[in-house]
């Protein structure tokens, strides 16, 4: 049976999976690999198969306020409580550029990728002069060349994106900048300010920062 598999997976059973081609076979068999046609290098890699769940290509992360704060609580060096912290998934370029290949300027985007990329305040925070009750919140935004209006709303535990703007309780408009990095991993962190922090949320070439005041 392995050798049966094994022999599938060479001759290339392959599903979309956005701009790769890969098997959806689910095996085992930890020690079968699946190979992937990579759209950067046009070639093929091979990636072992997980036999506990699915490999997701864009990985969860989180991001607190202050910066690292569950290290520093468990080193006990921790000043106060958390602000705020931030959980998205992480797409990366491929080989592609942000807009046009992956995102398309007027059209609302999760930020991120898979659940809702979520916000979540340990205390009341102001944005752009507008009050915002501590709690969990979803994020996404609708870009434009120069700005982004990044959008908080309420529809929490959601897969993707389907704007309810009935649950929106705040958008905000903010520059959109140029550099000349090329991020391939999309990132959400805060910048700490004399005030509080700005949400930063780059790939590509493109930066943008939402300001929190605290």
């Amino acid at each position: 049976m392995r050798k049966y598999l094994s022999l599938l997976l060479l001759t290339g059973l392959f599903v979309s999976c956005g701009n790769n081609e890969e098997t959806n076979l689910k095996t085992s068999a930890g020690d079968l690999r699946l190979r992937i046609k990579d759209s950067a290098s046009n070639g093929f890699v091979e990636q072992k198969l997980n036999p506990y769940a699915a490999v997701d290509v864009s990985p969860m992360d989180m991001a607190y306020f202050p910066a690292e704060y569950p290290k520093l609580k468990m080193a006990n060096q921790a000043v106060g409580e958390p602000l705020a912290r931030v959980i998205y998934s992480r797409p990366h370029l491929q080989g592609r550029h942000i807009f046009h290949e992956v995102l398309k300027y007027g059209e609302p985007w999760r930020l991120g990728a898979n659940e809702s990329t979520e916000l979540e305040l340990f205390s009341d925070v102001s944005i752009k002069g507008k009050k915002i009750k501590e709690g969990r919140y979803v994020l996404y935004c609708i870009p434009q060349p120069d700005t982004w209006t990044v959008v908080i709303n309420n529809n929490t535990d959601s897969w993707g994106l389907q704007p309810d703007k009935s649950k929106d309780i705040g958008k905000f408009e903010v520059p959109a900048t140029k550099t000349n990095n090329s991020i391939e991993y999309f990132t959400i962190i805060f910048e700490k300010t004399n005030a509080g922090a700005n949400l930063l949320m780059a790939w590509d070439d493109t930066e943008v920062r939402l300001p929190l005041l605290f």
